[in-house]
């Protein structure tokens, strides 16, 4: 049975429906990414299916899959209410909308309307922002997590608003005359977005979710490579970002070290929790095994490319060809195998917890198919592999388009597996329950 820890305070976790519906909402953006992808990489996707894809993939599937994983943990990890259980609710609903015009706007180079869905998926995220913050600001002082959440938190701000300037941009020009371009403010909010948000959010959720998972604990080298992450990357990132938007190699330069040696000690780290880890493997743990391949992977690439040349536009995500090496050997395998546990956790939590030892109830592991699981990963890791190998090698585009076919494929095996946890114990979750989310606790905004 996977690990259902002891430690945590599940009574102050808000309604189930809250964090499940922002989670299904992001596997249709998932959904959404993946498919248009493939229609690029076949030549038959329309308008600036680049922007729309990397806009649904990382601020629609992983940063509405981050909305919904902290109004859960947030409260639960830290034993505090939820500031806002209305706030909460509305954030998803108000980022979606965002978020579905900004994709649409650039399929359809509807450009003038950029700024209006902009200026909506801000509020949401803004609204998201406040709730967690405030409910953070509860606690008397931070662990590793919390000080992650809250700097992610504060870039999740600035990117956003750097993204309406940028939107305001493409049809009014607003940078000319202030010494900027507008292809170093989206560098900057690129970078503020993947390795400010994203990376920020990830590597805080890790330092609870690889020991909590594995039942072992940051020991020796572990809590060395902690200590310099918790400074060098979030002074690399904003270091790297500044020097992208200021044209400036150097700041820029040392600010990309920073950010590659520290996510090459949390490589080390995720790596040495699973080489010890106490558990039989899950899902989760497996897909956490491939994230930390692909991320020293980067590293060990980027780390050189990086002090090479920080400015270059094949290496805004990294070394050139480790776009996607890290987007989704890092990060989507990472998310994956997280809401591997988080879904059937959350079901578990809320229908069969108060029946242990009072009747037979499945375990964790049972709520899930274990053999959709396999195959969402082959799938996955095969589309990924084949991809990653034409971009590094220079394969033929057939590898691209064979690639993102397969992960399709195990992108649509994996959403069944989650929704028909969903379906088959607890169905209600997401089509009741709404008043209950908005109201009771709300109450606790003061």
């Amino acid at each position: 049975m996977s690990v259902i820890p002891a430690d945590v305070d599940t009574a102050r976790q808000p309604p189930m429906t809250i964090p499940l519906r922002h989670f299904v909402v992001a596997l249709g953006f998932l959904a959404a990414a993946v498919g248009l992808r493939v229609a690029l990489a076949v030549g038959v996707a329309p308008g600036a299916a680049r922007l729309a894809h990397v806009h649904l993939l990382l601020a629609g599937w992983v940063c509405v899959t981050i909305m919904g994983a902290m109004t859960q943990f947030v409260p639960v990890w830290s034993g505090v209410e939820l500031y806002s259980r209305r706030l909460a609710t509305t954030q998803l609903w108000v980022v979606s909308v965002g978020l579905a015009g900004l994709a649409g706007c650039f399929l359809l180079g509807a450009f003038a309307w950029l700024p209006v869905f902009g200026a909506v998926a801000l509020l949401g995220f803004w609204t998201f922002a406040y709730n967690v913050a405030r409910t953070l600001s509860r606690l008397d002082d931070f662990d590793v997590t919390e000080r992650h959440f809250g700097l992610a938190l504060g870039f999740l701000a600035v990117v956003t608003a750097l993204g309406v300037l940028l939107a305001v941009d493409f049809t009014r020009p607003l940078f000319a005359g202030i010494g900027v371009s507008h292809a170093s403010v989206r560098a900057a909010h690129v970078t503020l977005a993947v390795f400010g948000v994203v990376v920020t959010t990830v590597v805080g959720a890790l330092y609870q979710l690889a020991t909590m998972f594995t039942q072992t604990k940051l020991r020796g080298v572990d809590v060395w490579l902690r200590r310099f992450e918790e400074v060098g990357y979030p002074v690399g990132v904003v270091a790297l970002a500044g020097g992208r938007l200021a044209s400036d190699p150097t700041l820029a330069r040392v600010g990309g070290a920073l950010v590659a040696l520290s996510l090459f000690g949390i490589a080390a780290i995720l790596a040495r929790r699973l080489v010890e880890s106490a558990v039989d493997w899950t899902p989760m743990l497996t897909r956490y095994a491939v994230a930390a391949v692909a991320l020293a992977g980067w590293a060990a690439l980027t780390l050189p490319a990086w002090l090479a040349d920080p400015l270059a536009g094949d290496r805004l995500f990294g070394a050139p060809g480790t776009g996607s090496l890290f987007r989704l050997g890092f990060v989507g395998f990472v998310v994956l195998g997280t809401l591997y546990h988080v879904v059937p956790f959350i079901v578990w939590v809320h229908r069969y917890s108060d029946r242990l030892g009072l009747e037979p109830v499945p375990m964790l592991d049972d709520l899930y198919d274990a053999r959709l699981a396999r195959l969402d990963f082959g799938l996955v890791v095969s589309g990924v592999a084949a991809v990653v190998a034409r971009d590094l090698a220079g394969l033929s585009s057939v590898f691209e388009t064979a690639g993102w076919a397969l992960v399709l494929a195990g992108v649509a095996a994996f959403a069944t597996n989650l929704l028909r946890v969903i379906w088959l114990h607890s169905p209600q979750s997401l089509v009741g329950g709404a008043a209950a989310s908005a109201g009771g606790a709300d109450d606790g905004a003061d």
